[in-house]
Protein backbone atom coordinates (compact mmCIF):
# COMPACT_ATOMS: atom_id res chain seq x y z
CA UNK A 1 0.00 0.00 0.00
CA UNK A 2 0.53 3.65 -0.75
CA UNK A 3 -0.45 6.52 1.06
CA UNK A 4 0.06 9.93 0.32
CA UNK A 5 -0.01 12.56 3.18
CA UNK A 6 -0.63 16.04 2.33
CA UNK A 7 -1.02 19.47 4.10
CA UNK A 8 -4.72 18.73 2.86
CA UNK A 9 -5.95 15.50 2.04
CA UNK A 10 -4.63 12.00 2.58
CA UNK A 11 -4.82 9.43 -0.34
CA UNK A 12 -4.25 5.65 0.16
CA UNK A 13 -4.33 3.05 -2.35
CA UNK A 14 -3.65 -0.77 -2.09
CA UNK A 15 -1.46 -1.95 -5.02
CA UNK A 16 -1.45 -5.89 -6.60
CA UNK A 17 1.29 -7.04 -7.89
CA UNK A 18 0.79 -6.15 -11.55
CA UNK A 19 0.92 -2.82 -9.95
CA UNK A 20 -2.80 -1.62 -10.47
CA UNK A 21 -4.25 0.04 -7.74
CA UNK A 22 -7.58 -2.16 -6.41
CA UNK A 23 -8.20 0.04 -3.09
CA UNK A 24 -8.76 3.21 -2.89
CA UNK A 25 -9.33 5.60 -0.20
CA UNK A 26 -9.66 9.53 0.06
CA UNK A 27 -10.14 11.97 3.41
CA UNK A 28 -8.96 15.64 4.63
CA UNK A 29 -5.66 15.53 6.44
CA UNK A 30 -7.58 18.03 8.87
CA UNK A 31 -4.60 19.17 9.97
CA UNK A 32 -5.31 22.02 12.29
CA UNK A 33 -6.43 19.28 14.63
CA UNK A 34 -2.89 18.41 15.82
CA UNK A 35 -0.87 15.42 15.36
CA UNK A 36 -2.47 12.46 16.97
CA UNK A 37 -5.80 13.21 14.93
CA UNK A 38 -3.65 13.26 11.93
CA UNK A 39 -2.69 9.90 12.68
CA UNK A 40 -5.88 8.46 13.22
CA UNK A 41 -7.33 9.78 10.08
CA UNK A 42 -3.92 8.07 7.92
CA UNK A 43 -4.99 4.82 10.25
CA UNK A 44 -8.21 5.78 9.39
CA UNK A 45 -7.37 5.78 5.43
CA UNK A 46 -4.90 2.47 5.40
CA UNK A 47 -7.90 0.49 6.92
CA UNK A 48 -10.75 2.00 4.40
CA UNK A 49 -8.27 1.27 1.44
CA UNK A 50 -8.18 -2.20 2.44
CA UNK A 51 -11.69 -2.47 3.05
CA UNK A 52 -12.57 -1.14 -0.70
CA UNK A 53 -9.32 -3.84 -1.41
CA UNK A 54 -11.49 -6.67 0.03
CA UNK A 55 -8.80 -7.43 2.08
CA UNK A 56 -7.07 -6.87 6.14
CA UNK A 57 -4.07 -4.70 6.62
CA UNK A 58 -2.74 -7.67 8.26
CA UNK A 59 -2.52 -8.86 4.33
CA UNK A 60 -0.03 -5.91 3.22
CA UNK A 61 3.33 -7.30 2.13
CA UNK A 62 4.54 -3.53 3.02
CA UNK A 63 3.55 0.27 3.58
CA UNK A 64 4.45 3.15 2.53
CA UNK A 65 3.92 6.90 3.57
CA UNK A 66 4.68 9.61 1.69
CA UNK A 67 5.03 12.37 4.40
CA UNK A 68 5.66 16.50 3.85
CA UNK A 69 8.95 18.33 4.74
CA UNK A 70 12.23 16.09 4.97
CA UNK A 71 12.47 12.72 6.18
CA UNK A 72 14.78 10.06 7.93
CA UNK A 73 13.48 7.26 6.19
CA UNK A 74 16.33 5.36 7.49
CA UNK A 75 14.84 6.13 11.20
CA UNK A 76 11.37 6.63 10.01
CA UNK A 77 11.20 10.07 11.49
CA UNK A 78 9.16 12.83 9.62
CA UNK A 79 12.31 15.44 10.86
CA UNK A 80 9.51 19.01 10.10
CA UNK A 81 6.60 18.86 8.17
CA UNK A 82 5.48 22.50 8.21
CA UNK A 83 2.24 22.13 6.89
CA UNK A 84 1.38 19.54 9.75
CA UNK A 85 2.88 21.13 12.46
CA UNK A 86 5.38 18.22 13.38
CA UNK A 87 8.97 17.73 14.48
CA UNK A 88 10.92 14.45 14.67
CA UNK A 89 8.22 12.30 14.42
CA UNK A 90 8.71 8.40 14.76
CA UNK A 91 5.66 8.08 12.20
CA UNK A 92 7.21 5.00 10.29
CA UNK A 93 7.05 3.05 14.16
CA UNK A 94 3.87 4.41 15.00
CA UNK A 95 2.32 3.21 11.74
CA UNK A 96 4.10 -0.43 12.09
CA UNK A 97 2.69 -0.84 16.24
CA UNK A 98 -1.17 -0.01 15.06
CA UNK A 99 -0.79 -2.12 11.60
CA UNK A 100 1.61 -4.63 12.49
CA UNK A 101 3.07 -4.42 8.94
CA UNK A 102 6.36 -3.12 7.63
CA UNK A 103 6.24 0.56 7.12
CA UNK A 104 8.60 2.45 4.96
CA UNK A 105 8.51 6.40 5.10
CA UNK A 106 9.17 8.62 2.87
CA UNK A 107 9.15 12.66 1.71
CA UNK A 108 6.07 12.78 -0.51
CA UNK A 109 7.67 14.79 -3.41
CA UNK A 110 9.94 12.25 -3.08
CA UNK A 111 7.52 9.21 -3.78
CA UNK A 112 6.20 11.47 -6.42
CA UNK A 113 9.51 11.95 -8.32
CA UNK A 114 10.24 8.18 -7.69
CA UNK A 115 6.79 6.59 -9.37
CA UNK A 116 7.11 9.16 -12.24
CA UNK A 117 11.07 8.11 -12.98
CA UNK A 118 9.98 4.30 -12.79
CA UNK A 119 6.77 4.35 -14.20
CA UNK A 120 5.87 7.97 -15.69
CA UNK A 121 6.70 11.19 -17.15
CA UNK A 122 10.92 10.88 -16.32
CA UNK A 123 10.92 7.47 -16.86
CA UNK A 124 14.50 7.14 -18.65
CA UNK A 125 15.79 10.31 -17.20
CA UNK A 126 19.33 10.21 -15.24
CA UNK A 127 19.09 13.58 -13.72
CA UNK A 128 15.54 15.13 -13.21
CA UNK A 129 13.68 17.39 -10.78
CA UNK A 130 10.50 16.58 -9.84
CA UNK A 131 8.37 19.84 -8.54
CA UNK A 132 5.01 19.81 -6.73
CA UNK A 133 2.97 22.74 -6.43
CA UNK A 134 -0.36 22.21 -4.11
CA UNK A 135 -0.64 23.63 0.09
CA UNK A 136 2.81 23.74 0.00
CA UNK A 137 5.83 23.61 -3.10
CA UNK A 138 7.77 20.09 -2.50
CA UNK A 139 10.64 19.16 -4.52
CA UNK A 140 12.47 15.98 -5.04
CA UNK A 141 15.93 15.12 -6.97
CA UNK A 142 16.85 11.93 -9.46
CA UNK A 143 20.44 12.06 -9.85
CA UNK A 144 23.21 9.52 -11.85
CA UNK A 145 19.51 7.47 -12.03
CA UNK A 146 18.62 7.32 -8.08
CA UNK A 147 16.84 9.18 -5.71
CA UNK A 148 19.15 11.62 -4.40
CA UNK A 149 18.13 13.14 -0.81
CA UNK A 150 21.63 14.26 0.43
CA UNK A 151 23.45 14.21 3.59
CA UNK A 152 20.92 15.79 5.64
CA UNK A 153 17.79 14.61 3.42
CA UNK A 154 16.41 17.84 2.13
CA UNK A 155 18.06 17.42 -1.22
CA UNK A 156 15.35 18.85 -4.03
CA UNK A 157 13.35 20.86 -1.23
CA UNK A 158 12.93 24.00 -3.36
CA UNK A 159 10.14 24.90 -1.57
CA UNK A 160 12.07 26.04 1.03
CA UNK A 161 14.81 28.05 -0.83
CA UNK A 162 14.68 31.59 0.49
CA UNK A 163 13.89 34.34 -2.86
CA UNK A 164 13.09 37.46 -1.02
CA UNK A 165 15.45 37.10 2.69
CA UNK A 166 14.30 40.89 2.88
CA UNK A 167 10.23 40.65 3.26
CA UNK A 168 8.35 40.16 6.13
CA UNK A 169 8.47 36.92 7.94
CA UNK A 170 6.40 34.29 6.07
CA UNK A 171 6.69 36.18 2.59
CA UNK A 172 10.71 34.97 1.65
CA UNK A 173 10.45 31.21 0.53
CA UNK A 174 9.17 29.95 -2.80
CA UNK A 175 6.59 27.87 -1.13
CA UNK A 176 5.34 31.65 0.32
CA UNK A 177 5.32 32.72 -3.39
CA UNK A 178 4.33 30.31 -5.99
CA UNK A 179 2.32 27.53 -4.26
CA UNK A 180 -2.03 27.16 -3.82
CA UNK A 181 -1.77 28.07 -0.71
CA UNK A 182 -0.25 31.85 -1.49
CA UNK A 183 -2.21 32.40 -4.59
CA UNK A 184 -5.23 32.16 -3.11
CA UNK A 185 -4.28 34.02 0.13
CA UNK A 186 -2.64 36.58 -2.82
CA UNK A 187 -5.99 36.58 -4.54
CA UNK A 188 -8.37 37.13 -1.52
CA UNK A 189 -6.30 39.82 0.19
CA UNK A 190 -6.32 41.67 -3.48
CA UNK A 191 -10.43 40.93 -4.27
CA UNK A 192 -11.00 42.38 -0.34
CA UNK A 193 -9.01 45.76 -1.49
CA UNK A 194 -11.45 45.93 -4.31
CA UNK A 195 -9.90 44.33 -7.48
CA UNK A 196 -12.82 42.93 -9.06
CA UNK A 197 -12.60 38.81 -9.97
CA UNK A 198 -15.01 36.66 -10.91
CA UNK A 199 -13.92 34.17 -7.71
CA UNK A 200 -16.38 36.08 -5.99
CA UNK A 201 -19.50 35.07 -7.85
CA UNK A 202 -17.69 31.52 -8.84
CA UNK A 203 -17.33 30.83 -4.96
CA UNK A 204 -20.61 32.48 -3.50
CA UNK A 205 -18.43 35.35 -1.79
CA UNK A 206 -16.88 32.31 0.07
CA UNK A 207 -13.45 33.52 -0.53
CA UNK A 208 -12.22 31.76 2.71
CA UNK A 209 -13.16 28.01 0.55
CA UNK A 210 -11.10 29.02 -2.70
CA UNK A 211 -10.65 25.90 -4.61
CA UNK A 212 -8.25 24.58 -7.38
CA UNK A 213 -11.09 24.24 -9.44
CA UNK A 214 -12.24 27.46 -8.92
CA UNK A 215 -8.96 28.95 -10.08
CA UNK A 216 -9.13 26.77 -13.63
CA UNK A 217 -12.79 28.28 -14.03
CA UNK A 218 -12.22 31.38 -12.98
CA UNK A 219 -8.41 31.20 -15.66
CA UNK A 220 -10.15 29.75 -17.94
CA UNK A 221 -13.00 32.75 -18.22
CA UNK A 222 -10.42 35.05 -19.07
CA UNK A 223 -10.20 36.79 -15.46
CA UNK A 224 -8.06 39.20 -15.66
CA UNK A 225 -6.72 39.27 -11.55
CA UNK A 226 -6.90 35.34 -12.06
CA UNK A 227 -4.57 35.26 -14.78
CA UNK A 228 -2.24 38.04 -13.59
CA UNK A 229 -1.57 36.27 -9.83
CA UNK A 230 -1.06 32.87 -11.26
CA UNK A 231 0.71 33.68 -14.19
CA UNK A 232 3.05 35.50 -11.90
CA UNK A 233 3.68 32.49 -9.48
CA UNK A 234 4.61 30.11 -12.41
CA UNK A 235 6.83 32.43 -14.31
CA UNK A 236 8.67 33.00 -10.74
CA UNK A 237 8.59 29.18 -9.71
CA UNK A 238 10.25 28.79 -13.11
CA UNK A 239 12.72 31.37 -12.78
CA UNK A 240 13.53 29.66 -9.72
CA UNK A 241 13.85 26.02 -11.34
CA UNK A 242 15.98 27.28 -13.97
CA UNK A 243 18.77 28.01 -10.76
CA UNK A 244 18.54 24.30 -10.37
CA UNK A 245 18.67 23.25 -14.03
CA UNK A 246 21.59 24.94 -14.59
CA UNK A 247 22.97 24.24 -11.27
CA UNK A 248 22.97 20.33 -11.38
CA UNK A 249 22.69 20.28 -15.65
CA UNK A 250 18.98 18.76 -15.33
CA UNK A 251 17.31 17.13 -18.21
CA UNK A 252 13.87 16.69 -16.91
CA UNK A 253 11.61 18.95 -15.03
CA UNK A 254 8.13 16.92 -13.91
CA UNK A 255 5.85 18.96 -12.63
CA UNK A 256 3.03 17.64 -10.23
CA UNK A 257 0.71 18.32 -7.12
CA UNK A 258 -2.90 19.27 -7.23
CA UNK A 259 -2.50 23.26 -8.93
CA UNK A 260 -0.93 21.78 -11.93
CA UNK A 261 -3.31 18.78 -12.22
CA UNK A 262 -6.40 21.19 -11.84
CA UNK A 263 -4.27 23.45 -14.64
CA UNK A 264 -2.08 21.55 -16.38
CA UNK A 265 -0.73 22.74 -19.47
CA UNK A 266 -2.11 25.96 -18.47
CA UNK A 267 0.11 26.39 -15.63
CA UNK A 268 3.05 24.34 -16.79
CA UNK A 269 3.91 26.44 -20.13
CA UNK A 270 3.85 29.81 -18.49
CA UNK A 271 6.54 27.79 -15.74
CA UNK A 272 8.25 25.97 -18.81
CA UNK A 273 8.92 29.80 -20.02
CA UNK A 274 10.50 30.90 -17.26
CA UNK A 275 13.00 27.84 -16.73
CA UNK A 276 13.74 28.75 -21.01
CA UNK A 277 14.44 32.29 -20.28
CA UNK A 278 16.32 31.80 -17.29
CA UNK A 279 18.41 29.03 -17.60
CA UNK A 280 22.21 29.24 -18.82
CA UNK A 281 23.92 28.43 -20.82
CA UNK A 282 21.52 28.19 -24.17
CA UNK A 283 22.11 24.12 -23.95
CA UNK A 284 20.31 24.06 -20.37
CA UNK A 285 16.91 25.86 -21.93
CA UNK A 286 16.51 22.48 -24.13
CA UNK A 287 15.25 21.23 -20.53
CA UNK A 288 11.99 19.45 -20.44
CA UNK A 289 9.18 20.71 -18.53
CA UNK A 290 6.36 18.39 -18.73
CA UNK A 291 3.20 17.61 -16.59
CA UNK A 292 3.06 14.63 -13.90
CA UNK A 293 2.04 11.00 -16.47
CA UNK A 294 0.31 9.89 -12.80
CA UNK A 295 -1.60 12.56 -11.54
CA UNK A 296 -2.51 12.12 -8.29
CA UNK A 297 -1.37 8.30 -8.08
CA UNK A 298 2.18 9.58 -8.38
CA UNK A 299 2.50 9.86 -4.66
CA UNK A 300 0.20 6.78 -3.96
CA UNK A 301 2.58 4.76 -6.12
CA UNK A 302 5.84 5.95 -5.85
CA UNK A 303 5.35 5.60 -1.40
CA UNK A 304 4.26 2.01 -2.11
CA UNK A 305 7.61 1.38 -4.23
CA UNK A 306 9.69 2.91 -1.43
CA UNK A 307 7.65 1.02 1.14
CA UNK A 308 7.90 -2.06 -0.40
CA UNK A 309 12.10 -0.96 -1.27
CA UNK A 310 12.40 -0.30 3.04
CA UNK A 311 10.38 -3.77 4.15
CA UNK A 312 13.52 -5.79 1.41
CA UNK A 313 16.01 -4.06 3.51
CA UNK A 314 14.46 -5.91 6.49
Amino acid sequence: MGVDLGGTNIQSGVIDPTGRIIGRDKRKTDADAGPDTVIERLIGSVRAACKDAGIEPGELSALGVGAPGPVDAGAGVVIEAVNLCWVNLPLASIMRERLGVPVGLSNDANAGLVAEHRLGAARGAEHALGVWVGTGVGGALVIDGKLHTGAHHTAGEIGHVLTDPWAPPGSRSLEHACSRTAIVERLRRLIRANHASALTEITGGRLHKIKSRHLLEAYTSGDTLVVEVIDDAAYRLGVAIAGFVTMLSLECVVLGGGLTEALGELLVATVRRGVQNAAFPDVCRSVRVIESALGDDAGILGAALLGADRAALG
